[in-house]
């Protein structure tokens, strides 16, 4: 029987992109839910992803089903349950875990950015072959600025030092989308982009450009959690 992964899907634009077919590709059974619908527990399944959504981990005015996620990811964590945090996923993570996430932190990053790999992810399974730096698609402002205690820092950019860290030994979170591709841009807001003085049409050809290798890195980061949940199960 397949390994079965919950995906909870945190805001409507901010879906499983690429990384569906390929965990289903990998062999396993996945199941998305929406936030409001994930359950406090990962009984029953073997591995648990977490989605990005346009605000912080722990908004719960703005999204009352934050505390069940934060008490899905620390009991992934405590029971051993792979689980992959992306974004926002990520950052519900490092807050569950006792880290710090702080809203408009630093620089944003939008569109395709350079994220270069830390000494400490040499024997990391998530990230295993991957480049030592390489592109991938960025949407953010937000930032954890303070890593749960106990946990390895993994990578970072230029603009945000914490982009991929692990909590004991298979939880992980990423700040970066390894779900999108460069198609993700035809969605976003060229004039809200323009305001704070970014042109749409470049971060579109800069992501067009470096596609084949940021979806090479984003494939392999893909098929090694499926090897660890596979493993797990």
């Amino acid at each position: 029987m397949s390994a079965r992964v919950l995906m909870v899907r945190n805001a409507e634009r901010s879906g499983p992109g690429r990384l569906l077919p390929w965990l289903r590709d990998e062999g396993l059974a996945v199941e998305e839910l929406a936030g409001p619908e994930a359950p406090a527990d990962p009984a029953g399944y073997d591995a648990v992803v977490l989605l990005g959504g346009g605000f912080l981990p722990d908004d719960d005015a703005h999204a009352p089903w934050l505390p069940a996620q934060r008490a899905l990811a620390r009991r992934a964590v405590a029971e051993g349950v792979p689980l992959l945090g992306i974004c926002l996923g990520a950052q519900v993570l490092a807050v569950a875990e006792g880290g710090r996430v702080e809203g408009a932190y630093g620089l944003p990053e939008r569109g395709s950015c350079a994220v270069e790999l830390r000494e400490e992810a040499g024997a990391d399974r998530l990230l295993a072959g991957l480049p030592r730096r390489f592109r991938v698609i960025q949407n953010h402002r937000d930032q954890i600025t303070r890593l749960p205690p106990g946990s390895t820092h993994l990578a970072r950019s230029d603009a945000c030092e914490v982009q991929a860290f692990r909590v004991g030994e298979c939880a992980w979170g990423v700040q970066f989308h390894p779900e999108a591709g460069a198609d993700r841009l035809a969605g976003w807001d060229e004039a809200a982009l323009a305001e704070t003085g970014l042109d749409l049409a470049a971060l579109r050809a800069e992501a067009q450009a470096a596609e084949p290798a940021s979806t090479d890195s984003a494939r392999r980061l893909a098929g090694n959690f499926a090897a660890v949940v596979r493993a797990h199960a």
